[in-house]
């Protein structure tokens, strides 16, 4: 048997249903490029249309009859190694996606091409006729015709219809018409023309001084790159006044070179003044001393970091980050809101200079690609960003740092499902790193890791500089309407307000909610205006006085009239646009400053920034104020409504509610003055609350310990989530209860007491852009058997045709 150079490639076209590696044979020419990690285009299917794929492995091998070859090689070097290749190879079989799919999330975006197929018709009138002769080609050879004899594909079935793909093959088959495939680059390196001196400066001096009066631009430009060496053509002109015209006549007279330089498109950064010395107090030091002989093992470590809010845990992360670097290793930091790391950017730039990189999806898509560029030369040695960042191509990865690892933010709500705390742990078992995740509220799993040993777990119990933790009211809004004040701030939260404009400090204020009002309600007929593509009420924005759907983006102009009964619309509930105006009704002389989705549109740093800088007396915002920022003048925090977040349907309502509590109060008093915070609520006995207003994390830990355990919900059990959808609901729920039933036939040898099915039931939001809903859930372990079980389920949902426009995919403990 013959043997050839055989690659192993993960191909972009293929569905989860037959995703596995495929056997391409390597074309002698191209036997140097074709290397695991590098980019191909190959035929793929029974047509052979051109896709995408990536190599994950090459050897030589037998050349099997009616093995295809790769068309070409699209990357003159590999864009992924052996960890990116071994990490997608393990997401695929952890989260039930495509390999293509799990390297597409590793690698940016802007890395990506677009293939084009291109048609061209075949010169001759024989070809003509041929294509007269097959049904429709008369009409897409009139198209090719009329294109100059050329078009693109997208653009023919534009014009001739949906069968057009049927009919260009039976074309080409007869021999009327040709196809090639073009790959172009989403994005392009953005390259800048550089000039130098092609003499020595002595002599360019020497050759230029005696015509100092005839040409002085040329004197200038021979001066200046005297001094200055090589420089931008743009900043030559800019700086001298001269010409391209005048360089390129300097060219030609050979005084000057030009070159080719690229320009890497990477924010700003500010230039911070060097920080001094990072000062720890015993218990931060204790917790580094712990945590540094870890480090410098070499081998995979897991840390839980627990300090309450204020107590210096950045200051740890700063230490260890320097401890790392001194090793010659790298680090990754990672936050969860985007609004959190232009703060942590500038503290970690003031100790580590230009070796930190920021990447997050805030970036433009050239800034991030190019970030990833400069991390991949091994230019930088801190990366420092949001989820996303997990994924950054370090090569000698010592530390990774979860900054308030409890944060459902970390995990993605696209395929592929990913926990960043799990990938995580896999690149530091990969790299023998240390993998440290700090929290004032951790989540119950990671508590839960904890105390059975498998994470070391480290305390940090005062504040930083033992400034006291914020003294809380509970505001009981019951009462407050039996007092005759219906209004969005309670009388206590309204005096507090009042004393702290009087002293001159600022305040913050969380409700987690947009808009100005939850929903428009018909007085008489009771009818609520629905999204028409969701089961959703829309929300009302009096910004711009529209209704407007939060889950697909749907908008239309609010009514004054009910459309039913022409009763009058009253706005029932409150958003942000709602708190803004009664606190302007309430205190008109204040300056007011709302932070949510809607204005923070361009940005949060301009936000915070304003907020800091100018002094505004009242922050206003949504969950994105409630966590990490640092303001020493903020001294009162107030939460308009602390029952939003607690009473929905999610096993984890109870610690989201205490986690965020704990977080936004946590704003308060961090710096030399004491901090206030007043808590509004319907239920004030709730024990979530009274622990979030003591800060007894640990009273609240074994509180729902004990009803997790009881209700066999994580880290006592993994529940996996089928969601099946489509756009008939009958269809939707007579697959979801098929899958119920493989589901029970599937798991019924097991343990009942491990294993349980339950559903099917409409998901929480039943129609999200005119898609209907309805899930499964299985209650067991997250292990390789089970995996094993739910993948074939998934496989041979897609390979039955009674569920063609269905989609059917799978969580497992999902945070949303």
């Amino acid at each position: 048997m013959e043997t050839a150079w055989i690659v192993k490639v993960a191909v972009s076209a293929a569905p989860y249903s037959i995703d596995k590696p495929y056997d391409y044979l390597v074309p002698a020419a191209l036997e140097e490029l074709a290397v695991p990690g590098a980019r191909v285009t190959v035929p793929f299917g029974r047509g052979n249309r051109t896709s995408e794929g990536i190599i994950l492995a090459a050897a030589p091998g037998e050349k099997n009859p009616g093995i295809k070859a790769i068309f070409s090689v699209l990357d003159r070097e590999p864009v992924l190694d052996a960890t990116g290749i071994a990490l997608a190879l393990w997401m695929r079989q952890r989260y039930f996606c495509t390999l293509y799919e799990a390297v597409k999330v590793i690698l940016p975006a802007g890395l990506w091409y677009q293939l084009r197929e291109v048609w061209h018709t075949v010169a001759g009138e024989e070809a003509a006729a041929l294509a007269a002769g097959i049904p429709g080609g008369q009409a897409v050879w009139d198209a090719l015709t009329a294109s100059g004899g050329s078009a693109d594909a997208q653009v023919l079935e534009n014009a001739c219809g949906e069968e057009t793909q049927r009919v260009l093959r039976a074309l080409r088959k007869a021999g009327a018409v040709t196809c090639e495939t073009e790959a172009k680059r989403k994005l392009g390196d953005k390259m800048r023309r550089m000039v130098q001196l092609a003499l020595s400066a002595q002599e360019a001096l020497a050759l230029t001084q005696p015509r100092q009066r005839s040409a002085p631009m040329q004197y200038e430009v021979v001066q200046l790159l005297s001094t200055a060496g090589k420089i931008s053509a743009a900043e030559l002109c800019y700086f001298t006044g001269a010409s391209a015209a005048t360089l390129r006549t300097m060219e030609k007279k050979g005084l000057l070179s030009f070159s080719e330089e690229e320009a890497l498109r990477v924010p700003e950064p500010r230039q911070e003044a060097p920080a001094g010395p990072v000062i720890l107090n015993d218990e931060q030091q204790a917790a580094l001393d712990a945590m540094v002989p870890m480090l410098r093992s070499g081998k995979p470590g897991a840390v839980l970091l627990q300090g309450v809010t204020g107590s210096g845990k950045t200051q740890v992360y700063l230490r260890l980050v320097r401890e790392i670097l001194q090793l010659g290793k790298q680090a990754i930091v990672l936050v969860p809101e985007i609004v959190l790391t232009p703060q942590m950017m500038r503290r970690f730039s003031s100790y580590f200079g230009e070796r930190v990189a920021m990447l997050h999806s805030g970036l433009r898509l050239t800034e991030r690609y190019d970030q990833w560029k400069r991390i991949r030369r091994g230019e930088v040695q801190v990366v420092l960003g949001t989820r996303s960042a997990i994924f950054a191509p370090l090569e000698h990865v010592g530390l990774i740092i979860l900054d308030e690892e409890q944060e459902s933010s970390y995990q993605s709500e696209n395929p592929p499902r990913y926990h960043t705390r799990d990938i995580a742990k896999f690149l530091c078992a990969r790299h023998g790193a240390l993998l440290v995740l700090g929290s004032a509220t951790p989540s119950v799993e990671t508590a839960w890791a904890a105390e059975q040993g498998r994470y070391t777990r480290l305390f940090l119990r005062r504040r930083y500089q033992n400034h006291p933790l914020p003294q809380v009211q509970i505001a009981d809004l019951r009462q407050e309407i039996r007092r005759g004040n219906p209004g969005l701030l309670s009388e206590p939260l309204r005096e507090e307000l009042a004393e702290n404009l009087r002293r001159g400090e600022q305040s913050i204020l969380l409700l987690n909610r947009r808009g100005s009002s939850r929903m428009l309600l018909c007085g008489e007929c009771g009818f609520v205006p629905e999204c028409p593509r969701c089961s959703v009420p829309l929300t009302y924005h009096s910004a711009n006085g529209r209704l407007m759907c939060h889950y697909c983006g749907h908008s239309q102009p609010a009514f004054e009239r009910c459309p039913e009964c022409g009763g009058i619309m009253k706005h029932i509930g409150s958003g942000t646009q709602k708190a803004e105006e009664e606190l302007h009704t309430l205190f008109p002389e204040a300056g007011i400053l709302r932070m949510d989705a809607d204005t923070a549109s361009g940005g949060h740093e301009p936000l915070l920034t304003r907020f800091e800088q100018e002094k505004i007396p009242i922050l206003l915002g949504t969950q994105m104020v409630a966590k990490g920022l640092d303001f020493e003048n903020v001294t009162l925090v107030g939460v308009l409504s602390a029952d939003l977040s607690l009473y929905v349907d999610h096993y984890r309502a109870a610690e989201r509610t205490f986690s965020l509590l704990t977080q936004v109060v946590g704003r308060a008093g961090r710096g030399q003055r004491t901090g206030r915070a007043v808590i509004q609520t319907y239920t004030p006995e709730n024990d979530v609350i009274q622990c979030a207003a003591r800060q007894d994390y640990q009273g609240f830990y074994e509180s729902e310990i004990r009803m997790r355990r009881l209700r066999r919900e994580p880290p006592f059990a993994d529940l996996f989530t089928f969601t099946i959808s489509g756009t008939e609901e009958g269809r939707v729920l007579r697959a979801a209860a098929g899958v119920r039933e493989v589901l029970r036939r599937t798991f019924a040898c097991t343990d009942e007491k491990t294993t349980e099915v339950l559903g099917p039931a409409p998901a929480p939001i039943v129609r999200v852009n005119n898609r209907f809903r309805y899930r499964c859930l299985l209650v067991g372990r997250n292990d390789k058997a089970t995996r094993e079980q739910v993948s074939r389920i998934l496989k041979e949902f897609a390979a039955n045709r009674v569920n063609r426009g269905l989609h059917l995919f799978v969580d497992c403990n999902t945070m949303e």
